[in-house]
Parts: structure tokens; sequence; C-alpha cells
């Protein structure tokens, strides 16, 4: 999508340089900063943070804050800070996964959902099937929909991307009315422009007037070109997915970070990725839009992944300590920008997802009912929890837990 630039805002293209923080590749000694990691050290980042994420001093620090391993030195840290910033109460949405469509015109490395139409495994579902399911998720009390789908240029009425994907936040609205319509990537959203050649601020407003209550942050996976080149090449760039978020939140749209981890990035592109969503998190906070709600770590399947990505990483399916180490990092280092922290039990199961509550996390994610993206990578952690279980996984830690809403206003 290298012409996709054509549809962004001028400032949000300006500004999405100035958030976008590359990968940190010089060396520098160990004894600056020591081996390990405290809370002197924690202070500092936070002080730097607070400045300027993209400085020297943020990125070295950043960086040493990733390189560090030891589970038994990050894992306190974090969890006190989870409660100093989020409390004690585990948090939970119940909502409803609704992947229209898998018919896509690109081709990810990592990607095992995607199909061409005419492929064994297609699908691209009805309005009339939708709605069904989003009318048979409110009746179970859900109060979120989740809607994304491949990029399918058949998606069209009356000639018109756009127009397609209203009517289809339109029709579920009438199906379920009055639920949160939590709804299309970065990535979809400068598809539509793209498509139909259309400024991606009248995609945001067009979808914003048919019902569009707020935006899922993926399609991130590593902000880091040098790995996109290998991982995504056909998909929008960092800087891009930047300038699109940073449209988003200026018009109030609030939306949510993700980081796909435990592939082809090391620790320099993860550092550089949670410094730029601190970056995006501050430009919102100081133009009065919410931003971001929540930052959620994907790590990485393999099982099902086309063979060359599966064999360069070696893993079908997550290093669970790698990972808890690594929410533990995401917690320290996004610090009060980022208050809600989300584990994925889909791809973790609900044992180490609850596990992730003690390294920083406070927040188990939803009920989901159906997915279709990461079972089909080969994910072992099912497709659906009912509120009960999700309790019970707080209850296990001796935590209280609370349902809220997508926004993180608690329900009675």
């Amino acid at each position: 999508m290298s012409s996709a630039r054509q549809w962004i805002e001028p400032w949000a293209w300006q500004s999405s340089a100035q958030a976008l923080v590359e990968p940190f590749t010089e060396s520098f000694p160990t004894s600056e900063f020591g081996l390990g990691w405290d809370e002197g050290l924690q202070a500092l980042l936070e002080e730097a943070l607070a400045v300027q994420p993209a400085s020297l001093t943020a990125r070295r620090l950043a960086t040493r804050l990733l390189q560090q391993s030891c589970g038994a030195v990050l894992q306190p840290l974090a969890d006190a800070k989870r409660a100093v910033l989020a409390g004690h109460t585990v948090t939970y949405v119940v909502n409803r996964n609704l992947n229209f469509t898998n018919h896509c015109l690109q081709h990810c490395s990592f990607c095992a959902f995607r199909r061409d139409p005419d492929q064994e495994g297609a699908y691209w579902h009805s309005f009339d099937l939708l709605q069904q399911r989003a009318s048979e998720a409110q009746q179970q009390g859900a109060t979120e929909l989740c809607i994304q789908g491949g990029l399918n240029s058949q998606a069209r009425r009356d000639g018109s991307c756009l127009r397609y994907y209203q009517a289809l936040l339109e029709a579920l609205q009438a199906a379920a009315p009055g639920i949160h319509l939590h709804a299309f990537s970065p990535q979809e959203l400068l598809f539509i422009a793209e498509q139909d050649q259309i400024p991606l601020q009248a995609v945001i407003d067009g979808l914003l007037d048919s019902g569009l209550g707020s935006v899922p942050g993926t399609a991130a996976e590593v902000l880091s070109e040098r790995v996109r080149r290998r991982l995504c090449p056909e998909k929008l760039s960092a800087r891009q997915w930047c300038a699109v978020l940073l449209q988003v939140h200026r018009s109030g749209i609030p939306s949510t970070a993700t980081l796909m981890a435990g592939h082809l990035e090391d620790h320099a592109d993860r550092s550089a990725h949670l410094l730029t969503l601190v970056a995006l998190q501050q430009q919102a906070w100081k133009h009065g839009q919410p931003g971001f709600s929540e930052f959620v770590l994907l790590p990485f399947i393999g099982a099902n992944a086309p063979q060359k990505l599966r064999a360069a990483v070696g893993l079908d399916q997550p290093d669970r300590e790698a990972m808890l180490v690594l929410t533990a990092q995401c917690r320290l280092l996004l610090g009060r920008w980022f208050v809600n922290h989300q584990p994925s039990w889909v791809k973790l199961t609900l044992e180490g997802a609850c596990e992730a509550l003690r390294w920083g996390c406070n927040d188990l994610g939803g009920t989901l009912m159906e997915e279709s993206i990461t079972s089909m990578a080969g994910a072992l952690g099912g497709t659906s929890q009912s509120p009960q279980a999700l309790r019970a996984a707080a209850a296990s830690l001796q935590r209280p837990c609370r349902e809220r809403n997508t926004l993180y206003t608690m329900l009675p």
C-alpha cells in the first residue's frame, strides 16, 4: 500500500513521523545503566518518557529494560505497577467476535486466516447471518461486537466499499440496538479509502455516522520496518499505521493498541514499538482525546503459519515464560500512559492468561463467543469463554472481578 499516503491528512502524516520511534541499534556500555532493572532505573525511564519517548535516554533505557530476562526481578515490579495504576479488580467484557470474511488481497507471511474467494475454506458471511449472531450475542448479555475481516475487494454496496462497511454497521446496530461496535483495524480503514479513492477522513466520518464506537488497534504487528519487510510487506507501513490512528483519535474515536511478539522481532524492535505507542498516547491526550483504552500483547502462533515463517521462528505455540516476562516489561515501559493491560487467553490459554494477571495485566478481555483468525492459526486457547470462567480465573488469585464495557466503565 505504498500509495496510501495520499489518502492521509497532511498533518497526520507529518505527526506520524514524529511519533514513530526507530529501533535503537547503537551499542552502549552495560555499565551505563547496570545489568539489572530496579525502581531507580524505572524512575529514570518514566522521567525520560515524560520528556520525549524518542529521546536517546528513553530509547537506551527502554532497550535495556527489554533485554532483561529475569522474571524474579520483573514480576514483582510489574505487579506493583499494576496495583498502583489499575488496582486489584480484574475486569472483562461480554462480547462477540464477528470475522465477517476471510477473503483477502494480501499475503502476510504469518497468516493462516486469509483465503482467495475460490479457495477451500473461504467464506463471506451474509448480513442475515451476521445479524442473527449479533442478536443472539445481545440476548446472552453482550455489550460489544468486535468486527474485523480480510481485505475483500468485492465487498461493495452501489459500487462503494465505504457504503458496504457502513451498511454492515447499520445492519448490526439494527439487530442489536445500542450495542457497542468495536470495528475495523487501521489496515481496513485505509483499505476502504484506497478502494474508493477518497480521503481517510471521509471513511472515518462515514463509519462514525453509521455507528462506529471504537477501533481495534490490530495490524500493528511490530512497528519496525525492518521486521515488516519480512513479516507483512504488503501491509500498511508502520508510519501509515501511526497516521491512521492519529486521525482516528483526533476524530474522538478510542482504539486499542497491540503488539504481536515472538517471531522475527528483537528487543530493539519491541522497545521501539512500545515507545511509539507512548508517543501516540501523548499526542491524543495533548488534544483532549481518549486515545488508546488498553494494550493487548498478542503472542505469535506458528502452528498453521506458512512454512517459511514457521521454520524461521521454530515455535508452534508461544513460549509462555518468555511472554510473561514480556508482559511485565510492557507494563513497566508503558507506565501511566496505559492503565489497562490485557493478555490473550485465545493464544495463551485461560490458564496462561490467568498467570499474566500476576505479571502486570488487570483485564481478561472478552468472552468472544466465536473466533476465527487466531484459531485458524492453530491456537490452543479455544474460541469462547463464559463470564463464569473468567470470574473463576480471577478468584483463583483471590482478586475481585467486575464486568466492564468496551471503554472500561464498570457495569452493575
